[in-house]
């Protein structure tokens, strides 16, 4: 059923602008392949995103390597939404249909088949031939992080194929708080080599290799809220690994209709 106030024609011209801007985004082989977005989505949809953003309850704990980042009142300081339809629900009603959009966007096949022409160095690299035709499956999710987020210096994990984030600001005042790529100098030892302003509706994307380092930095007491989405493509291709991405989806759903039923 199409959203009234975003028609499958909107759908179509978003999924196109994405396209186009992935299509479009300058590369750099500094430290690692990757790519620079710019515009990644269009005006008028990116200033509706940023009037739509969700308070702060909407949101739940992130898991993974953000666990050892803890507020001192014991929350998270990297909190998420995943913009899948079961999720998107739970949203006030107003906010629910750009966030839908948004969702359909990303997960789109045109979406991920441009990001894979693009990233193809950096998959044939790990993958051979048989990127072209690798299973992936998208998992974008809408991220919060507060004062006191970081992340160390890591490549990320294997299970994953590419990885993009845009990100949301309103302005340019928090530039500082991009992400940092490095390339590895020894055993532990890491120079910083680029980092991303944390500029409106950009951001950047890479195949996941051995070498894609990269990190935060701690965010200060002058950042409100840095917020962006993550796209992550997992590796979709044997039968585990579909049946993991599956349950896991299914699994969090479960959980977070649990944390509505008790908010």
């Amino acid at each position: 059923m199409e959203d009234a106030l975003w028609p499958g024609s909107e759908l179509a011209r978003a999924t196109e602008h994405v396209v186009g801007a992935v299509r479009a985004a300058a590369q750099s082989e500094t430290p690692f392949h990757h790519l620079r977005l710019r515009e990644v989505f269009p005006p008028g949809l990116y200033a509706a995103l940023l009037q739509a953003m969700p308070a702060a309850e909407d949101y739940r704990p992130m898991s993974g390597r953000t666990r050892y980042t803890r507020l001192q009142g014991g929350g998270g300081t990297r909190t998420k939404i995943d913009l899948f339809p079961e999720f998107i629900r739970h949203l006030p009603a107003a906010k629910r249909p750009v966030w839908r959009l948004v969702g359909r966007v990303l997960c789109s096949a045109e979406v991920r088949e441009a990001f894979r022409a693009r990233l193809a160095p950096g998959l044939e690299r790990r993958f051979g031939a048989r990127y072209r035709s690798l299973g992936m499956y998208a998992i974008p999710i809408l991220t919060r992080d507060v004062p006191g987020y970081r992340i160390g210096v890591h490549p990320d994990t294997r299970s994953k194929a590419m990885t993009i984030q845009v990100y949301l600001p309103a302005d340019r005042s928090i530039e500082h708080v991009g992400t940092v790529f490095h390339r590895r100098t020894g055993h532990k030892a890491y120079q910083r080599a680029h980092q991303m302003p944390f500029a409106p509706n950009t951001g950047y994307a890479f195949a996941v290799g051995d070498d894609t380092y990269h990190s935060v930095d701690t965010v200060g007491p002058e950042v409100g809220t840095r917020d962006s989405i993550l796209l992550t493509y997992f590796l979709d291709q044997r039968a585990l690994e579909r049946t993991k991405n599956r349950v896991k989806r299914i699994a969090n759903v479960m959980r977070n209709e649990l944390r509505s039923l008790v908010r």
